[in-house]
């Protein structure tokens, strides 16, 4: 692997933001609203989320989009593109605001139209437009796209940018490692061999059904990740299992996104308390029980 050129501080400070903020930007993407837009704009949920996500890339080809998605089948990705330039992207990223205006004051209430949460998105904004954009494509469009006024969405949309250019240098450190589209979503999804590591994932089915992967697509992906000595041999019906050497892949890997994505946090002189007011409205998001894998509280 090569040298990081972060230390330890440094990363760990990307992984904190990461972790903290995430909530916010998958709200946008499992909100029980999310059914009343596509309705409203007579999409289906691949060509919504296809078109809500990659509006800011423009009028552009839908081979454009699924190489910025990379891990999403463009078999999905690419009509789903088609039919959201047919409704108009405008129109897409507009109610998608819409959605997360009303979802974000139903959960913060008063808070989201607050000086503090226009301070706090403000505060993230500025913290994006210090990033280096090169290499990240996805990243770089939504941090062009006109900030929202409403606050809530606002800290959303500031939020988004920095979480799409955390991934695009994922999606440089998966493709310099070697791995396709659907190799990598079965490698992210394959247990750990440690056990005090618990990965971040959607599970098979699921992932399988948002990416739009077939069983044998899965299957082939996995034999060749076997192949790789990456993941271990399990039975049939058993979840897919990381090899040593690919547990140690995984790590690396981790290690190389987390050092790409904390040139955006080590300058950041009040990171603590930035992340210390931030974490009520994310606690409140988690706590209203909207998101896969939280209850109501």
């Amino acid at each position: 692997m090569t040298p990081p050129r972060y230390d330890d501080a440094q990363r760990a400070r990307a992984r904190t933001a990461y972790e903290t903020l995430e909530p916010l930007n998958v709200l946008a993407y499992f909100h029980p609203g999310i059914g009343e837009a596509q309705s409203d704009t007579g999409l289906d949920p691949y060509a919504w989320y296809v078109g809500a996500r990659g509006a800011p890339l423009g009028d552009c080809a839908g081979s454009v989009v699924s190489a910025a998605f990379f891990n999403f089948n463009p078999a999905i990705v690419e009509p789903g593109w088609a039919a959201a330039r047919k409704v108009g992207l405008d129109v897409v990223h507009a109610r998608r605001e819409q959605m997360l205006a009303t979802a974000l004051g139903d959960i913060w209430g008063d808070r989201a139209a607050s000086d503090e949460v226009r301070t706090l998105a403000d505060r993230l904004l500025s913290v994006g437009a210090s990033v280096p954009m090169g290499g990240r494509t996805l990243a770089s469009a939504w941090a062009e796209a006109t900030p929202p006024e409403d606050p809530a969405v606002r800290l959303w949309h500031a939020v988004s940018v920095l979480r799409e250019w955390r991934g695009d240098g994922h999606v440089a450190a998966l493709t310099a490692a070697g791995f396709d589209r659907v190799e990598a979503v079965v490698f992210h999804e394959a247990s750990h061999p440690d056990p005090a590591i618990r990965k971040r994932g959607l599970g098979k089915r699921i992932s399988q059904l948002t990416r739009g992967w077939s069983d044998d697509d899965w299957d082939a992906a996995s034999s060749a990740l076997i192949a790789r000595g990456l993941l271990a041999e399990t039975g049939p019906d058993e979840r897919d299992a990381l090899s040593d050497a690919g547990g140690r892949l995984y790590d690396e890997l981790e290690v190389i996104t987390d050092d790409a994505a904390a040139a955006a946090w080590a300058g950041v002189d009040d990171f603590d308390e930035l992340m210390g007011r931030i974490r009520p409205y994310i606690k409140a998001i988690i706590d209203a029980g909207v998101l896969p894998g939280t209850k109501k509280k």
